[in-house]
């Protein structure tokens, strides 16, 4: 029987993975209080004394504005501990699967993300997660990086639990309405990726299909109405992440705003709706941002 390591495993992926491949694996799983990424020689030595086949890295420092003002602390989770992993793997002659982002991604692009397209990191936590992915596939061509996206699920609550509860205290719900992305349930990530435990370099991984943050906040709300739950919002007001302005703002401050609102509508990205996973063809992350 196959041994599995699973690192990370109180966060929604590790979780998902957990409790999936206990059914089928030999699993051991550490949570971040038995095993902290950003303790190197806590890592070593713990791991150091278990036999294993492969290791999975769920582990991640994922707070974007934490990492902006965190810089060293973020490389030291997301690259130095993924390294540590990679060459404790390789000194037992096992596998590594780390778990890494599309915010690897700029955005920029208006079709889905494909495992071949040149990377572009906006922020500390996207240069740490790449540097950590390169880290891996340096110490060996074997290991495997999977992207993810929008991750969802039942272990851990998400963007879209917030804003159920945020529903059901306030009338007035809003959403970030120009960045697409692929939400991701973790059951399905982890049914996919055990088909490619032997692959190695880079798999994206997400769901089919594609939304803004306002699209999947208002989905969530139709359907909690239709199930009967009681929420006191109804509909999820439209937000610019770069202004941070709903589009009645910008209606408001005068034709120039006006202006732009309209081009949201005009010029928003249909590609984002393009199938990236299904029962023919490889999931694959695409995120779209219109800046």
């Amino acid at each position: 029987m196959r041994s599995i390591i699973i690192i990370g495993a109180n966060g929604r992926v590790g979780a998902a993975l957990t409790r999936e491949y206990q059914r089928s694996f030999s699993v051991k799983a550490f949570a971040r209080n038995q095993l902290d990424l950003g303790k190197l020689d806590q890592v070593r030595s713990t791991l150091s004394e278990i036999e294993f086949d492969l290791l999975i890295n769920c582990a991640a420092l994922t707070n974007v504005d934490y990492c902006e003002s965190h810089r060293d602390e973020a490389f030291l989770i997301n690259a130095q501990g993924p390294r540590l992993l990679a060459d404790i793997c390789a000194e037992k002659s096992a596998r590594l699967i780390h778990i890494s982002t599309d915010y690897v991604f700029d955005g920029k692009q208006d079709t889905p993300y494909i495992e071949e397209d040149p990377p572009a990191p906006l922020s500390v936590y996207a240069e740490s997660k790449l540097a950590g992915e390169e880290e891996v596939l340096a110490v060996s061509p074997k290991n495997l990086v999977v992207r993810l996206s929008w991750v969802f699920g039942p272990d851990k609550p998400s963007f879209i639990d917030q804003i159920i509860q945020r529903a059901r205290e306030d009338e007035t719900v809003a959403a970030v309405a120009d960045k697409f992305s692929s939400p991701t349930y973790t059951i399905d990530a982890a049914s996919w990726l055990r088909l490619a435990l032997d692959n190695n370099g880079i798999l994206h991984l997400c769901n089919s299909g594609g939304c803004s943050w306002q699209e999947w906040a208002q989905y969530a709300i139709d359907v909690c109405h239709n199930l009967g739950v009681s929420l006191k919002a109804d509909r999820v007001r439209l937000v610019f992440s770069h202004l941070g302005l709903t589009v009645g703002d910008l209606l408001k401050r005068g034709p120039a705003h006006a202006r732009k609102a309209k081009l949201y509508f005009r010029s928003r990205p249909r590609s984002n709706r393009k199938k990236c996973a299904s029962e023919n063809e490889p999931p694959s992350a695409c995120r779209t941002t219109i800046k």
